[in-house]
């Protein structure tokens, strides 16, 4: 089964407005690292993580990939240990164990050093387009959307024009 690392930009944009349980139309086992998860220390989107992680059983997932953490730190340029490290040192381990993973991140830097080692990589729009495909309306989706926008993930005029046209391609696809 592929295993979803989500990144704190992405949880901390839906915990900022109570949209978490979206990352739940993932297919795979949604996994919230140790160093990731105390990356997220703002309210309410620490709050409405300890709760999602509870009520949905969310794997911590801090276990066996250790290994990887020096090669990690080496590849994104870091000197300590963090969220980014741990997440793609997970994507480095499950690479040579042969498994699928997932990345769920609005940072570049991570997206694309995940994406190298063949993660399957998105980002907080992602989530939002890829609950409208599972079902939510597209007036649900365009209202996740700006307010998103409003509390964080400030976007690009650009930017949030793509997010839209997606959000309505999604609808379209059933």
């Amino acid at each position: 089964m592929t295993r979803v690392f989500l990144d704190a930009t992405t949880l901390i944009s839906l915990g900022s407005i109570g949209e978490l349980e979206l990352l739940t139309n993932f297919s795979g086992d949604l996994v919230v690292l140790p160093a990731v998860q105390s990356e997220v220390d703002t309210e309410p989107a620490r709050t409405n993580l300890q709760s999602f992680l509870e009520s949905n059983g969310i794997d911590y997932g801090g276990h066996g990939y250790e290994e990887q953490i020096p090669r990690a730190m080496s590849l994104l340029e870091e000197s300590e240990r963090n969220g980014d490290v741990e997440i793609i040192a997970a994507v480095l381990a499950l690479r040579e164990e042969g498994r699928p993973t997932g990345v769920v991140s609005d940072d570049r830097r991570l997206r694309t050093t995940a994406d190298a080692f063949g993660a399957t990589v998105t980002g907080t729009i992602g989530v939002v387009v890829r609950a409208v495909d599972e079902g939510l309306s597209v007036s649900a989706g365009l209202d996740i959307l700006e307010r998103i926008d409003s509390r964080g993930l400030h976007m690009t005029g650009e930017l949030r024009d793509k997010a839209e046209s997606l959000i309505r391609e999604a609808s379209e696809e059933h």
